[in-house]
């Protein structure tokens, strides 16, 4: 009976022991299977982002499920204003507000409405909120400075951002958040004010704007450099000749300019930095080998584009960016490609590539249709934003159009002003082809003929060339 009694206990004993081993396997496999782990609350954003889990641990942000965050949606001005409201525990409880698109069902009314009344945000001329409406980083900008009341300010700016004086405006705002340490451009000396922020970006400059050890160091961009025409030339502490005097500069001496308003440019000659007067500047010409240029070759992947005749035009438009790379690399200008195979790349990501590579213009390729047979040419397009590089764009898209309707051999459809979403969007000179019509037959046949694809790609590359030509002797 002893004996029996002891291998009883002994075989429990492995039976607990096996029992515990299958346990720790299950859970070990749970933590590896598990859609969040206990570094990342959710499953979609990486170890890195500190500055969501930062937010998230003292519950300022929620995630889009239990689960996930989706980092790259679009922020819309209703979320953006919850966040905020979360951040600077504004009272959130759902109610009526002044907007009549936001009613008190909304989860964001009550963020809203204490937002609205401790003027942060407003509505439209029209009285509504539009609180669906995507959220750009330049309504960021505003917003932001508002809510944590920035009144610091410096002598930053940014190519894409016109200097003025106005209280409620962009300039002012982004020159409050970069002096903060809230945001710091995207790159290149750009800021790009009307592209859309996604969850991850909204997330860390408000993770910036509530803790210092977030905020980010902010560079003064560069963006021309100008030389002197005259010898003794002052720089001033101002922008006006009643300021100080805070050094001088010789004739051919060069200026690094950090931004250009109402005849005077303001930035730095060696260790002295201030203002000096435009009438006695002229710029230095662009080196060669600071051409950098996008060839966007359009749609790609899923998206084929317009499709008639037997071509598609995605195929259309990266055979043509192809040979358009091929002979700029022969003119020793740098290509950047949006793609040089069959994928999807979105607008936006299009439309931002090249301030985040360091170029300097952007030409995006597609080819045209309507439900009109008849109708063939070719077009170029730019858009009339009002920032610096509109009459930029519109030289890039003349000096192509100019040179391809002849090499296609039809119509001259001219240069023309619109907002598609690539140029207008985006920080860079840019410019938007179209070909010719998939949907007429002749330019069809040329659109998908090499040796026509070739003649275009070089009227493309010549006009480019032709652009920088020009904007060097600016």
């Amino acid at each position: 009976m002893k004996g029996a009694s002891f291998k009883r206990m002994l075989t429990m004993k492995k039976f607990v022991l096996l029992m515990m081993s299958l346990l720790l396997a299950f859970t070990a496999f749970l933590s590896t299977t598990s859609p969040a782990s206990a570094a990342t609350p959710f499953r979609d954003i990486n170890s890195t982002d500190h500055e969501i889990i930062y937010l998230y641990e003292r519950g300022y942000i929620a995630g889009t499920s239990s689960t996930t965050y989706s980092p790259d949606m679009a922020v819309s001005r209703e979320q953006a204003a919850t966040m905020i409201g979360r951040a600077l525990k504004l009272d959130g409880t759902q109610r009526n507000t002044s907007f009549p698109d936001v009613t008190k069902s909304s989860y964001a009314s009550g963020y809203i409405d204490s937002a609205y009344k401790a003027g942060f945000i407003s509505g439209y001329p029209d009285g509504t909120f539009k609180p669906k409406e995507i959220m750009t980083r330049g309504e960021m900008a505003h917003m932001l400075s508002r809510a944590f009341k920035y009144s610091a300010t410096s002598a930053i700016s940014f190519k894409d951002v016109p200097y003025s004086t106005d209280t409620n405006s962009l300039y002012l705002a982004v020159n409050k958040i970069a002096t903060n340490g809230v945001a710091a451009g995207t790159g290149n000396g750009y800021f790009s004010p009307n592209a859309e922020l996604n969850r991850r970006q909204f997330a860390m400059f408000i993770a910036r704007a509530i803790n210092p050890e977030f905020k980010v160091s902010f560079e003064m961009p560069v963006i021309d450099t100008y030389q002197s025409t005259v010898d003794a030339l002052n720089i001033r502490k101002g922008p006006g000749t009643s300021y100080t005097i805070v050094g001088k500069m010789n004739k051919g001496d060069q200026f690094k300019v950090y931004g250009i308003a109402n005849g005077w440019a303001h930035g730095a000659f060696g260790s002295v930095t201030g203002y000096v007067s435009t009438s006695y500047l002229s710029k230095v010409p662009a080196a060669s080998d600071t051409r950098i240029m996008v060839i966007d070759p359009g749609h790609g992947g899923s998206d084929p584009g317009s499709v008639y005749n037997g071509l598609q035009e995605k195929n259309v438009n990266l055979n043509v960016g192809l040979r358009v790379e091929s002979k700029l690399k022969a003119r020793g200008i740098t290509v950047l490609m949006t793609r040089r195979t069959d994928v999807f790349h979105s607008l936006d990501y299009r439309a931002a590539y090249g301030a985040q590579n360091g170029a300097d213009a952007f030409v995006s390729i597609h080819a045209n249709a309507i439900n009109n047979s008849s109708v063939s040419g070719s077009e170029t397009f730019y858009s009339s934003a009002l920032d610096p590089r509109a009459e930029h764009s519109k030289q890039l898209a003349t000096f192509i159009q100019n040179r391809l309707y002849k090499a296609m051999e039809h119509n001259n459809r001219g240069v023309k002003d619109a907002d598609y979403r690539v140029i207008d969007k985006n920080p860079l000179s840019a410019a938007l082809v179209e070909l010719g019509f998939l949907t007429n037959s002749s330019d069809a046949y040329k659109l998908g003929n090499a040796t026509y694809q070739d003649a275009a790609a070089q009227a493309i590359a010549d006009g480019i060339v032709d652009y920088y030509n020009w904007r060097d002797k600016q």
